[in-house]
């Protein structure tokens, strides 16, 4: 799959989200990172840069909003099969290659 974005722009997207989720709930960043349990200095790096942990963002997500969203959306794609014996009877299915006459 290629990607339309680059992984500096969506830190900086991410940030963004983070920060306007935090200030529609009236938080300070004091009150966040408080919340948290990130440390003022990483949140702050965080909204200016988007630069931060894996496991901050996730603190900061847990208080926010939106982890549970952001673990649905990395999901795995469900497959069409549902056995082993799917799969080989698709295999079989397929249609055998056809070559135009010689006239």
């Amino acid at each position: 799959m290629i990607s339309l974005i680059s992984p500096s722009r969506a830190q900086q997207k991410l940030a963004e989200h983070v920060r306007a989720r935090r200030l529609a709930l009236e938080l300070t960043q004091e009150g966040l990172a408080r919340r948290s349990g990130v440390s003022l200095p990483s949140l702050r790096k965080f909204e200016q840069q988007g630069a931060i942990s894996l496991e901050a963002l996730l603190k900061l997500l847990m208080v926010v909003g939106g982890l549970e969203n952001l673990v649905k959306a990395l999901e795995p794609d469900t497959t069409p099969f549902s056995s082993i014996d799917e799969v080989l009877k698709t295999e079989t299915e397929k249609t055998t290659r056809k070559r135009g006459s010689r006239k």
